[in-house]
């Protein structure tokens, strides 16, 4: 079977390698186009260093790219993490159509943030899906799916880098057995039950202190890394990546106002909220790097009765 990758980043790479391992047909790998200044993606280095022609165009919607594709004559397009929208007319071109990646259980949680609205909402479980895609924004036939828990401290990044992305590697070469067998299904997504929910930016990662403290658990683990969740000290932003809650046994006995600092330590400092604190350990200053919180303690002169806001 002729494949073609199509994709970008770690995970891109890592679908092509383990293609390219298990002695399967690829033909060629579609990779988005670097911005000025980027360095080459990982898959294109990847490509290149499996001596791959590699196509970059800045869209998939022009005659002469459709054509360029169907000249490769491909059997099944693998698609692993794509950004550029692509239409079904060069979705359709490969005998056996092609194939996506998505880090959700669709139809829930379609959308490019897929992974840290589940978190942040306070989903218990996730997952993700391989499907047929179309003109839909992650609307297509399903044709495989796996799940995995969300703990109390999954982080966004423990989420994707432990399970999503080693399982979702593994999903891809049994979708691609699953084709080659002509045993891979086509089954509807239920639009009664589909989520979208839109980029998480900065501006959906604020912390407000006078929520409750399973709220702002949840936001700062959804965030972290990207886009983390902040804070403002002084008028300056403040990202916080790891704190641990502690849920006041009795609110009205916390002590305290919303976001004051109230205890101040070698290894961090913890900030009241509505019905506790958090003991915050990781922190990122405006303009700065990842730091742990007792350096930021030390270099902000950071003192008990300060109140972030």
């Amino acid at each position: 079977m002729r494949i073609v990758v199509h994709g970008q980043q770690a995970f891109g790479k890592a679908v092509l390698e383990a293609l390219l391992k298990r002695g399967e047909n690829v033909i060629g790998v579609f990779v988005a186009p670097e911005k000025e200044g980027q360095k080459a993606d990982p898959l294109k280095e990847a490509a290149l260093a499996a001596n791959l022609p590699v196509y970059q165009p800045t869209s998939y919607k022009t005659k002469e790219i459709q054509d360029q594709f169907r000249a490769m004559k491909p059997d099944l397009q693998v698609m692993a993490f794509v950004t550029l929208f692509v239409p079904e007319e060069f979705l359709n071109i490969p005998t056996h159509g092609s194939i996506q990646y998505h880090p959700s259980l669709l139809p829930a949680y379609r959308g490019a943030s897929a992974i840290n609205w589940p978190i942040i909402k306070g989903e218990k479980e996730t997952g993700l899906s391989i499907f047929w895609p179309d003109n839909g924004l992650d609307t297509g036939d399903i044709l495989l799916q796996k799940k995995t828990t969300i703990s109390d401290t999954d982080t966004l990044g423990t989420v994707y880098f432990d399970r999503l992305f080693p399982m979702g590697v593994e999903a891809m070469m049994e979708a691609v057995d699953l084709v080659k067998a002509g045993k891979a299904p086509r089954i509807k997504q239920d639009e009664s039950k589909a989520t979208y929910e839109g980029l998480c930016r900065e501006g959906n990662a604020k912390i407000d202190w006078g929520k409750p403290w399973e709220q702002i658990d949840r936001l700062i683990r959804g965030c972290n890394p990207s886009p983390g969740a902040w804070t403002v000290l002084n008028g300056a932003k403040v990202k916080i990546f790891d704190a641990k809650p502690i849920p006041a046994r009795d609110p009205k006995g916390i002590g305290g106002k919303l976001g004051e600092v109230v205890v101040v330590e070698d290894d961090g400092f913890t900030v009241v909220c509505a019905d506790g604190r958090f003991k915050v350990t990781r922190v990122q200053p405006e303009g700065g790097k990842k730091i742990g919180a007792g350096e930021f303690v030390s270099t902000s002169k950071l003192a008990k009765g300060v109140q972030f806001t």
